[in-house]
């Protein structure tokens, strides 16, 4: 199989005037593939990221993930001026990011509309919790509300007592940056047909409902709505669900099939009563958490290894870093730098190795570190 050292996206070029994750995520895609970003801050603060904690010497760790590879231009954008140096940068671009909510754009002459008389095929991307159009469009929101808004949230929180923040940005990542991606490089496609640019609209609220694929089957074939923690997915079944044991560790149970959850039930050698019971979820759950919850860690280890069931221990990031499969695998080869020259792996990105860049140590860029070079 034939590589690219350069990225497959080489010559592609990226304006990129978002800030946070969802648009830097996405162009950090785009940069680990080849294609030359440019991201647009405002003076003194830059992306607002910068000042986020733990820092890495002077820099944030997370801007340093999320922006390794790209370059900086510092611009008041709120300066007339500022079109002035950004045409010509605009007449060239091939993708351009923005994250800001509805109408910001328009009001800086920024728009779609306005770019679109500098460079006619110039794909316009505008990430936003609830998109363009709609009666929410200018809430402001973080990722938490986009999940709460969709219902995503309602599926799984936690009890009364003890209420659960999920720990992934959902809406952030899986609703903005993934959609972004994968809209922008259909759009390339386009344009390589039909010599025209694209505008897409991101709506990380409108891209979360595909996660949610089998409560809104459930919805609409029954007119059952899943609620807290009660479905085959979100807890409320033996089969699919999170167990401690004895020393305060927890197996991940996920023996759905019949052949899995025979082999399970077996193992841990669970009452043929419980095991055949079908009206009394919550009973089968009690029972099978007496009897984890009887045996530590290691020997739950074992035995789920060799019964191969669909049950695995909980593990910490730490201990799924050393892991040695993902070791194997090279997911963390890639390295950022900082300018006192420490090293640390790389934030891992979902793109086959044939399609990225071979170059293995990069750093973030300084805020404004390009502006000689890309002033005119």
């Amino acid at each position: 199989m034939s590589e690219l050292v350069e990225g497959s996206l080489k010559g592609i070029k990226v304006l990129d005037f978002s800030t946070l994750l969802p648009g830097p995520l996405a162009s950090l895609f785009l940069a680990e593939t080849g294609a030359e970003v440019i991201k647009i801050e405002k003076p003194i603060i830059g992306d607002e990221m910068r000042s986020s904690y733990p820092k890495w010497n002077d820099e944030s760790i997370s801007f340093s993930m999320l922006n390794r590879g790209k370059k900086s231009l510092c611009l008041d954008l709120k300066d007339k001026n500022s079109l002035k140096v950004l045409k010509p940068l605009i007449e060239k671009a091939d993708i351009l990011i923005e994250q800001f909510r509805p109408g910001v754009m328009k009001r800086l002459g920024l728009d779609y509309a306005n770019i679109k008389k500098i460079n006619n095929k110039i794909i316009y991307v505008s990430i936003t919790g609830y998109g363009q159009t709609g009666p929410k469009k200018m809430l402001a929101g973080h990722d938490l509300n986009y999940i709460g808004n969709t219902g995503l949230l309602s599926l799984s929180m936690g009890s009364d007592e003890n209420t659960t923040v999920p720990p992934a940005l959902v809406a952030d990542i899986a609703g903005g940056s993934y959609p972004a991606i994968i809209n922008i490089l259909l759009a390339l496609r386009k344009r390589d047909l039909h010599q025209t640019g694209s505008y897409l609209d991101i709506s990380m609220s409108d891209n979360l409902f595909p996660f949610m694929f089998w409560a809104l089957g459930s919805g609409f074939v029954k007119n059952k709505w899943p609620i807290n923690s009660d479905s085959l997915l979100s807890g409320g079944s033996p089969r699919y669900n999170i167990y401690q044991t004895k020393d305060g560790s927890y197996i991940a149970a996920a023996p759905l099939e019949d052949r899995f959850w025979k082999k399970f039930c077996e193992v841990i050698k669970l009452p043929n009563k419980f095991i055949n019971m079908q009206n009394n979820q919550n009973e089968i759950i009690k029972r099978i958490r007496n009897i984890i919850i009887s045996k530590d860690k290691n020997y739950w280890t074992k035995v789920f290894d060799e019964a191969d069931c669909c049950c695995s221990t909980v593990k910490s990031i730490e201990e799924a870093i050393n892991d040695n499969h993902f070791k194997i695998r090279n997911i963390f080869e890639k390295k950022i730098a900082n300018d006192e020259g420490e090293e640390l792996p790389a934030l891992p990105i979902p793109i086959d190795n044939q399609f990225r860049k071979k170059k293995i140590v990069e750093k973030a860029p300084k805020l404004g570190f390009d502006n000689d070079t890309l002033y005119k």
